[in-house]
């Protein structure tokens, strides 16, 4: 979800971003984004885009795949009638949602049947904590990406995502649900 003040600009410095990346065979230096395992998993990546032309939707900003091979992908202007707003493809693909404000943004995140992990990017850390504890996930990050895991660290799948509670010794206890939420407070380098 993205505030549709800034929606658009946020999809094309994106889908700039995304098309600068180098897809290829990952025994390659030069490659950033290997091939997808196999061809369902092509399926699960091409299939929501398909049925979003189907639906006559502006805004695909990607490339088709080349076998296994699959250029990374923003979809504008997702909407809950799309297959890409509630299926996971685990593949080079965004779905950007347009929202009116922080309530909706909130709705629109929990409108799923998955919640293993969200994240939450704001300049004021304590609005972003506010949302975060409003996500029903099992970890959220605050200004950094979504995988983020640790092996010390406690998770706790939530919802239909993930396999129960793992990581730290707090998996091996009978407590309560826990969540792990994390802050980035400083600018992290990633490696694309």
């Amino acid at each position: 979800m993205i505030d549709r003040t800034v929606a658009d600009e946020f999809a094309h410095k994106l889908a700039e971003r995304a098309g600068s990346l180098k897809v290829g065979d990952p025994r390659e230096q030069e490659t950033q984004i290997g091939p997808l395992v196999n061809a369902d998993a092509v399926e699960r990546v091409t299939g929501p885009r398909r049925g979003r032309r189907r639906q006559g939707r502006e805004g695909d900003l990607g490339r088709e795949s080349d076998g296994l091979y699959f250029e990374p992908t923003v979809v504008t202007n997702v909407s809950p009638e799309m297959r890409v707003y509630s299926e996971e493809a685990f593949g080079p693909i965004v779905a950007i949602v347009p929202v009116d404000g922080v309530d909706e943004a909130v709705r629109v995140a929990n409108d799923t049947e998955y919640g293993l992990s969200a994240a939450v990017f704001s300049r004021n850390v304590d609005a972003a904590l506010s949302v975060a504890a409003r996500l029903h996930t099992g970890m959220c990050h605050i200004n950094d990406a979504t995988v983020n895991d640790e092996p010390q660290c406690h998770s706790e799948a939530s919802r239909t995502s993930g396999w129960g509670r793992f990581g730290g010794d707090a998996h091996s206890r009978s407590s309560p649900s826990l969540r792990w939420i994390t802050i980035q407070d400083s600018p992290r380098k990633y490696a694309i």
